[in-house]
C-alpha cells in the first residue's frame, strides 16, 4: 500500500513560499504564497511590495469575523493599480483573476488550485469586477467563508502572526468598517522572490521607506494612528494634540 509518487504537476501546484513580512501596527504577519497556482498575484504582490508601494496602506475596510480590506495608498477603498499599472499606465491597471473552474475537480486552465476561503488568514485579491484586480487585497478572519469562493483569486495565507489577525479584527470600527484609529502597513520586507523584475522595475525601488502622508483624502488625518504615543519621535506633538480634538 504505497503511495504513488506525486506527478510534476502535482507537484508543482503543491508549491508555496514563504514570501513576504508585513508589519502592520498591530504586529508583524508573515505571508507564504502559492506561487505556481496564481503566479500574476503573486508576482504583482512581490513587485508592489519592493517598491514599497503597500508602505502607510491603511487597513480601510474591517469587517468583523469576515475580511480585513488593505493595499489602497489612497485609503478610500477606491484607488490602487497593479504594478503594471504602476509602471506602464492606466491601461495596464489590472490583471485578470486566477481562479479555479468549479465541478470535478478540474482546477481550470488558469491555475487557482482549488482554493478555498476555508480557513481564517486566507489572503486574497479584492477586485473592482471580473479580472479587475490592482493592489488591493485581504485577509480573512473567519473559517468557512465560502460565499467568497469562486469569486476572488486566493493568492496565499499568513502562516505567522494569526494573532495579530485576530488583533486587527478586533478594532473598533465606524459604520463604514474603518477602524476609528488608524491600522496601518508599516512595512513590507520579500523574503524569497521567485520572479524576474519587470522592466523598468528597479528604477522605482526607493533608497528608503516613504514616509507617512497622512491624507484629508481617506479621512485618516482625522484620527489618531493605532500606534501612536505622545513621544514618538516622527510626529510633531501639536499634530497629535490637532488630530486628537478632530477626533
Amino acid at each position: 500500500g504505497t503511495r504513488p509518487a506525486p506527478s510534476p504537476g502535482d507537484r508543482a501546484r503543491e508549491e508555496v513560499r514563504m514570501a513576504v513580512l508585513l508589519e502592520t501596527s498591530k504586529g508583524d504577519l508573515v505571508i507564504d504564497l502559492y506561487v505556481t497556482e496564481a503566479p500574476q498575484a503573486c508576482k504583482n504582490f512581490l513587485k508592489l511590495c519592493k517598491i514599497k508601494y503597500y508602505n502607510n496602506c491603511l487597513f480601510h475596510n474591517v469587517q468583523r469575523d469576515f475580511i480585513l480590506q488593505t493595499g489602497d495608498p489612497t485609503g478610500t477603498g477606491r484607488g490602487g493599480e497593479s504594478v503594471n499599472g504602476v509602471l506602464y499606465g492606466e491601461q495596464a491597471r489590472y490583471f485578470e483573476d486566477e481562479i479555479p473552474r468549479s465541478g470535478g475537480g478540474d482546477l481550470g486552465t488558469r491555475g487557482g488550485g482549488g482554493r478555498t476561503h476555508a480557513k481564517r488568514g486566507t489572503i486574497a485579491m479584492a477586485n473592482a469586477g471580473k479580472d479587475m484586480n490592482a493592489s488591493q487585497f485581504y485577509i480573512t478572519a473567519g473559517d468557512n467563508l465560502d460565499s467568497l469562493d469562486g469569486k476572488h483569486t486566493i493568492f496565499g495565507h499568513v502562516t505567522e502572526g494569526l494573532d495579530v489577525v485576530s488583533r486587527i479584527n478586533d478594532a473598533y470600527c465606524d459604520e463604514k468598517g474603518r477602524p476609528w484609529q488608524n491600522i496601518r502597513i508599516r512595512h513590507t520586507i520579500v523574503l524569497d522572490d521567485p520572479y524576474e523584475d519587470p522592466p523598468g522595475l528597479s528604477d522605482r525601488i526607493p533608497l528608503e521607506s516613504p514616509e507617512l502622508v497622512r491624507g484629508e483624502e481617506d479621512g485618516s488625518s482625522a484620527r489618531l494612528e493605532d500606534d501612536w504615543a505622545p513621544d514618538a519621535e516622527e510626529r510633531p506633538a501639536a499634530e497629535g494634540e490637532k488630530s486628537a480634538r478632530k477626533s
